[in-house]
């Protein structure tokens, strides 16, 4: 691939989104490359992203309502990722969260918790921004 076409693709994105009616998305995730990865997925998907690495900074967002998805890394050192899941459902935020694929636990216990999907590292890697578009759009 061309470097024009990489220009091109990334143009493509910038035109269609509008910051100012797009959705907002919260992404709690203290690992920067994971961040990094699903803030970009969110911006493909035609989302704008907002990162936070700490509990107490997403609860800042939840508060006034404007951010009604939320994307939660499940294997934070910072926090507790189910606590996130809870405590965003709580606020009425639609929630899916990224983990392991074989932490079996974790998984279910982020679905008790409020998550809608959670999704395995490798699909949202392969597909996030067609996952995270689908999601969006629902």
């Amino acid at each position: 691939m061309s470097s024009g076409t990489s220009r091109r693709a990334l143009t493509d994105v910038t035109e269609i989104r509008d910051t100012k009616t797009a959705v907002q998305v919260a992404i709690l995730a203290d690992d920067l490359i994971w961040a990094t990865r699903l803030s970009a997925a969110v911006t493909a998907a035609g989302g704008v992203p907002k990162r936070v690495r700490r509990l107490g900074d997403l609860e800042t967002l939840l508060v006034d309502g404007s951010q009604p998805f939320v994307i939660v890394d499940l294997t934070a050192r910072a926090y507790d990722g189910v606590e996130a899941i809870r405590t965003a459902a709580t606020h009425g935020a639609r929630v899916i969260a990224v983990g392991q694929h074989d932490d079996v636990a974790t998984r279910k216990a982020a679905l008790d918790a409020g998550a809608e999907r959670v999704y395995a590292y490798r699909r949202l890697f392969e597909d996030g921004p067609r996952t995270l578009g689908a999601w969006l759009a629902e």
